[in-house]
């Protein structure tokens, strides 16, 4: 029984082996098509996959004890600015205030950036390390400590981040279902994240 099992074992290792190399050998003869040997996305195409998730980015939270509606409307991507292994985002959103009958809009745009890494079993490029690089802030004629504006929205934008991927793989492509089976690496030039096997 034990021999039976040791040969079931190391066949299908084997098999898991030819398995991979044909993959990879079929990725390099279609080295010369686009977007198979290396799969590579874009700051738009990251916008594209964002701007379907913008809807959800919305909350109320409490500031100073009065309620606040908060919404991000508008999200610019940068993908490795400066040659950086980061990916920079600008998130352009608006508080609506009410206090005493009255109401207050404030624009808030945040300059944030955060580590991207890909996450193999989801298939998809997650953000890490998300941190607040600058803020700008339209108040109008609110009066308050708007620097706790600025926390409540990076823990909103952080807790989505969390669990949201910026970029997920079109696995419905069959060449490139193919790819996310194979153990890959991921690399970050100025304007694009490029996913390609690791040999």
């Amino acid at each position: 029984m034990g021999g039976y099992n040791g040969r079931y074992l190391y066949n299908t290792k084997v098999f898991m082996r030819i398995l991979l190399i044909l993959g990879t050998l079929f990725l390099t003869a279609c080295s010369s098509t686009p977007g198979i040997s290396v799969y590579s996305f874009t700051n738009s195409q990251i916008e594209a996959a964002l701007d379907q998730q913008i809807p959800r980015l919305r909350e109320e939270i409490s500031l100073m004890g009065l309620p606040v509606q908060v919404e991000v409307t508008n999200l610019n991507v940068n993908i490795g600015p400066n040659n950086r292994d980061v990916v920079s985002l600008s998130v352009d959103s608006s508080a609506k205030i009410n206090a005493f009958l009255l109401h207050y809009s404030i624009r808030l745009i945040l300059q944030i950036e955060g580590s991207p890494f890909y996450d193999s079993e989801k298939k998809a490029i997650f953000l890490r390390n998300v941190k607040l690089l600058d803020s700008n802030i339209n108040a109008g004629g609110f009066n308050g400590n708007l620097a706790l504006l600025d926390g409540n929205v990076m823990q909103i934008i952080n807790t989505f981040l969390a669990v949201n991927p910026v970029y997920k793989l079109d696995t419905s492509i069959p060449k490139v279902a193919l790819l996310s089976k194979l153990p890959l690496n991921m690399k970050v030039v100025e304007g694009a994240i490029k996913l390609f096997p690791r040999f």
